[in-house]
Order: C-alpha cells, then structure tokens, then sequence
C-alpha cells in the first residue's frame, strides 16, 4: 500500500517551535503545559515575528520543508490571531509550508489563517472516542471534530492524528484510526505520537508501548489512510534505529526535525541524518 502510492525511500521533514509555552487552561493528562499540573514547563508569553523567522530559516537550512508553530491555548483570543497571521507569512516568504496548532478556532479564525497562506492545521484527536474522557475533560471529542470541519471548510489542509501509550486499549487504537479514516476526506497528515511520559503529569508513570504494537499502528494507519503522509511523531527519542526503521517500512513517510517537540525532547538533526544515510532514505522536499 504505501509503495503504490508514495516514494518509500523519502520522507517529508517538518521543524516543530513553540510560539506560546506553558500557561494552558486545558486538563490534557498527558500533557506537561496544562496549568493545573506541577511539571517543568513555565508559561511564557507569545514569541516575536522576528524570532520566527530566524527558526524557519534555520529549519530550512537543516532541510526541513514544512515550519509547523504550536501555541498552548484553549483556542487563541484575537489579539493573538494578529501575531499568528505575521508569523505565517513570513514562513510562506521563505518558501516553506506553514502548519499551526493553537487549540480549537472559529470558522472566521481559520478563513483569517487561511487568507495568511496557512497550509495545514493540525489537531489531534487524540485517542477513541470511547476512551477520550479519560484523557480530557474541558473539551469535548466533538469539539475537536468541530475545529476539524472549520479547517477544512476554509480551504486549508489537516494534520490530525492521536497518541499511543496513554493507557488505551488496542481496540481504542482502532477506533482512533476508523475515526480519522471514516472523515469524509483523509487528513493529509497523521501523526502518530508515542506518549512522552512526563513528570508531573498524571500519565508520568505509565508502561511502556510495546515496540512492535507501536508499528502496527502505523501499519493500520497506512492501510486505512494510503495518501496520507503518516508521521512518526512525538517519542522518537526513545525509539532505537531498528524501531524507526521497521516504522518507515511499516509506512511512516513523515518526521519532525529538531532538538524538541514543543516541550518535550526529539532527536537531534545530525542523529536523523545518520539515520538517513543508514537506511537511504531521502528528505523529500516541498
């Protein structure tokens, strides 16, 4: 499936910066920006314009096609949408794909996105909807699907996938996959993330994923989404060479460049370059 319909030695490479940190009213078990979790993450106030530039261009120059921004809100407030809007488009002037994930947005917010050349949203839905409200309880799993059909309904593409390891069942790793596949169109991008265990968070204590379980669902995710490019997402930094390559043959064709994801740690570029020569994988551009 996935050498009928991609290149299966070249993968797309994303840079992931956060634009807001920390501070979030959310209750994201998972999650170390939540405020109502003690964990290492200080909020911060939204970056520059300036400091966004100077971040894609260096992506760009490490080989990264797409400059995705992440800002811990609940759903941005309006006077924040003027910053976000500059920062998309100095991205665009770069020449690079733009991608943003700020949280649930309004139909006019995301035709003010779109309108600033915004490429692809990204927001997950995390998990089953069975299992979802064991994970959050301040937005409902319809929300997500909401903020979905604002995105597309402005023209933009989406990045919606979900996470493994946050005390799921495989039955619920199916119902997250089905329900992304049974969307009236396939998100162009799917994020498989592999849950970053930390502390202070009620998931900090959590097993282990099983290697191979993790490669079956991406696996999965191939076979019921086969235009999607499958990213191999948060976790990386604790996935060994072989884990990732049986990863990429199972059909992850997508990875985030970058020393962090966010807030959490990621594999530095010249390990991911290695990584590439080693298996002769190419970084696809735009």
């Amino acid at each position: 499936m996935h050498r009928a319909n991609h290149d299966p030695n070249a993968v797309q490479v994303s840079t992931l910066l956060s634009i807001k940190t920390g501070g979030c009213e959310e209750d994201c078990k998972y999650c170390p920006q939540s405020a109502r979790y003690d964990t290492p993450v200080k909020a911060e106030k939204i970056t520059t314009v300036e400091h966004v530039r100077a971040e894609a261009l260096k992506a760009k120059n490490a080989g990264a096609s797409r400059f995705c921004m992440g800002a811990a809100w609940r759903s941005p407030k309006e006077r924040d949408m003027k910053n976000v809007v500059e920062m998309v488009k100095v991205v665009k002037e770069l020449g690079m794909e733009s991608c943003c994930t700020l949280g649930m947005i309004t139909k006019d917010q995301a035709a003010q996105l779109k309108d600033a050349g915004l490429d692809y949203y990204n927001h997950n839905i995390d998990t089953s909807p069975e299992y979802y409200g064991n994970i959050i309880t301040t937005r409902t799993f319809q929300d997500r699907l909401d903020t979905l059909e604002n995105v597309r309904e402005a023209g933009m593409k989406t990045c919606c996938g979900g996470i493994v390891g946050m005390g799921e069942t495989v039955r619920d790793r199916a119902g997250m996959l089905m329900t992304l596949a049974n969307m009236a169109e396939h998100p162009e991008s799917v994020p498989i993330n592999m849950l970053v265990k930390v502390e202070g968070t009620p998931f900090a204590e959590n097993g282990a994923v099983e290697p191979l379980d993790f490669v079956r669902t991406i696996a999965v995710a191939r076979v019921l989404m086969p235009k999607a490019a499958v990213r191999l997402s948060a976790g990386r930094e604790e996935m060994s060479d072989e884990m990732q390559a049986l990863c990429f043959l199972a059909g992850a064709n997508s990875i985030f460049y970058g020393e962090k994801l966010l807030t959490t740690p990621n594999p530095e570029v010249n390990e991911d370059k290695k990584l590439f020569e080693k298996l002769g994988i190419t970084a696809l551009a735009v």
